[in-house]
């Protein structure tokens, strides 16, 4: 594709049959969202790439008001960011609002497995099983991610409260990106996984202040690592780019006098 949104990672060509021919303008906007949203997770398109309409209305062979649906929606998810005269691009990373994710993650989720445990039974701990192991196996990031969303969407599904549901997706969702960073600390990721085993034990067992302190320390310890981890990184970059600077100015005084 066009390198306007640096390499977008769909290598269908840009005339191919990509959507229904009659496809409603609303699962259009909702389907190029998700693309990009995908593309961001996996880290394809990285902070601050741009999201060039033009460009992406080409590759999907539709319009610019689908398109512009699209970044209004990753926008308001937080995934990209609008500037006057400059364009949507790709939000970046914030500790603050990884924390802030987890924080509420927590809260929200510690009432919904709370409500949950009452109503599980052996088909729904079958099901929360297997998607625990299956996280715990899985290697890709991308995938891992989904894994651990529908590990702890099956924890709550047998609440039976849609709002608390659709409020806790669309956290998920929101923290994606945020997830994905624990394949670089693969320490951690282990953690996790004996952590999800934990919480699923308690449930098993119908412990619910177990498993709701369990759950609350679980989301609060990741938003504290990813906080920990991004902040030292924007330390580390704003060192690297200090250092950069003096050495700029003196190879241009010298480029000046010869």
């Amino acid at each position: 594709m066009n390198d306007a949104i640096n390499g977008f990672p769909l290598d269908a060509p840009a005339h191919s049959s990509l959507l229904p021919a009659a496809a409603p303008r609303e699962s259009t906007s909702r389907m190029i969202a998700e693309a990009l949203r995908a593309a961001i997770v996996d880290g394809t398109l990285e902070p601050g790439a741009p999201l060039r309409q033009d460009a992406i209305a080409r590759h999907f062979s539709v319009s610019a008001i689908p398109v512009r649906e699209a970044l209004r929606q990753l926008e308001s998810e937080g995934w990209a960011k609008a500037a006057v005269n400059k364009g949507a691009t790709v939000a970046p990373l914030s500790a603050q609002e990884a924390r802030e994710i987890y924080e509420i993650r927590s809260a929200l989720e510690s009432l919904a497995i709370g409500l949950a445990i009452p109503n599980h039974t052996a088909a729904t701990l079958s099901e929360s099983a297997g998607l625990c192991r299956a996280a715990e196996r899985e290697a890709d990031p991308s995938l891992y991610v989904a894994r651990n969303v529908a590990f702890h969407t099956s924890l709550y599904a047998p609440a039976a409260r849609p709002q608390l549901e659709e409020m806790i997706g669309a956290l998920h969702r929101r923290g994606e990106r945020y997830l994905r960073l624990k394949f670089g600390l693969p320490l951690h990721k282990g953690e996790s996984d004996k952590e999800h085993a934990a919480i699923l034990d308690a449930v098993e067992r119908q412990d619910i202040p177990t498993a709701q302190a369990l759950v609350a320390a679980h989301l609060l310890g990741t938003g504290d690592l990813l906080f920990r981890f991004l902040t030292e990184r924007a330390e580390a970059e704003a060192a690297l780019a200090k250092q950069a600077r003096p050495r700029g100015r003196r190879a241009r005084t010298t480029t000046g006098s010869d």
